[in-house]
């Protein structure tokens, strides 16, 4: 996803600052490897940035209990960061992308050979840190790890199928992005030993969480730059994945649906590509995906109410709403 205009909420939390500290020393330690080439290949996405959410997610959500926290709360977030990091380079090869975060993807750079084990490494590295976590942790990982696959695979399998329903894109997003922010807040939870009734509203709020996050990404691929987003916009219609704003176009029933149709379901040159992205800009899909969002804004406010109150359990609430409105859509 292209970086939030914004300062979200949960990076303002006071501590906040020395945990991304922290969490940037060890998500480089982790892919640390007696192999420099192979150190090279697995640091390339993290160098090139990010806002590590995912440990973001899992350290406020132990914060929530009001208590500092522990070197093993950054260790699990980061393992989740691993896991999406291993899923991009795996995306990335299969999108057969150029560039990502506004930088040459592995598989463009080395190879799609060295993307995909290089993906494999990662992953293998956010085991065992899992591993190391207990028995729950490694468990609960290794089946978000699963509920990635299966999200991909339901979006892979109507590539090019502008007869795609909802459903079929909210159980992909549900699986390949909110799972993973799910679990992220999960193990925040339960590496901080919070009681049970708070670990499932955690990851309640992560999972709701997961689905803004992806919807607004989905909204920016339609509305961004190609600047902003560091990848070209439109990128998924490119690929032939369409997503919710795409597919509330296409249901709309009106000559803009008729038009749209007959541009995809193939592979769309640049021209092509700007015309689609001109119809979805001009018609209702893009604010009616935004309301689809805010119904999980609500979900992910209401989940807060199961939280101690505290600034941690305040940033939480707060966050979803901020990053629908990072995407310029009043909440």
């Amino acid at each position: 996803m292209s970086e939030a205009p914004v300062r979200s909420p949960l990076l303002a939390l006071a501590t906040m600052d020395a945990d991304r500290e922290r969490i940037e020393s060890v998500v480089l330690d982790s892919v640390r490897s007696s192999d420099p080439y192979l150190t090279e290949i697995a640091s390339h996405l993290i160098v090139a940035g990010g806002k590590r959410l995912r440990p973001v997610v899992a350290i406020a959500a132990a914060q929530v209990s009001g208590v500092p926290v522990s070197l093993d709360v950054v260790r699990g977030g980061v393992a989740c960061e691993l896991v999406h990091l291993g899923s991009l380079y795996h995306d990335d090869v299969i999108d057969e992308s150029d560039t990502r975060r506004g930088v040459e993807t592995v598989n463009a750079k080395w190879g799609n050979l060295q993307a995909i084990l290089a993906g494999d490494f990662l992953l293998a590295r956010a085991s065992e840190i899992a591993s190391s976590l207990g028995t729950e942790v490694a468990g609960l990982l290794a089946h978000t790890i699963g509920r990635l696959c299966e999200g991909e695979i339901e979006q892979l399998r109507h590539t090019y199928d502008v007869a795609r329903t909802e459903d079929s894109y909210l159980v992909s997003i549900g699986g390949k992005t909110a799972s993973l922010f799910g679990t992220a807040a999960r193990i925040g939870g339960i590496v901080a030993g919070l009681d049970r009734t708070t670990i499932e509203a955690l990851t309640d709020w992560g999972v709701a969480y997961g689905m803004v996050f992806q919807i607004v990404d989905d909204i920016l691929d339609i509305t961004d730059t190609t600047e902003a987003l560091g990848k070209p916009a439109g990128h998924d219609m490119v690929e032939g994945v369409y997503t919710l704003p795409v597919l509330r176009t296409l249901a709309c029933g009106r000559t803009a649906a008729e038009e749209l149709a007959e541009l995809l379901g193939q592979p769309l040159p640049t021209a092509e590509r700007d015309k689609a992205l001109g119809i979805v800009r001009a018609n209702e899909g893009v604010e009616s995906a935004a309301a689809t969002a805010r119904q999980y804004v609500l979900a992910a406010e209401s989940a807060c109410a199961d939280l101690p109150a505290g600034d941690a359990t305040d940033a939480m609430r707060a966050a979803p709403r901020a990053l629908l409105e990072s995407a310029i859509i009043p909440a």
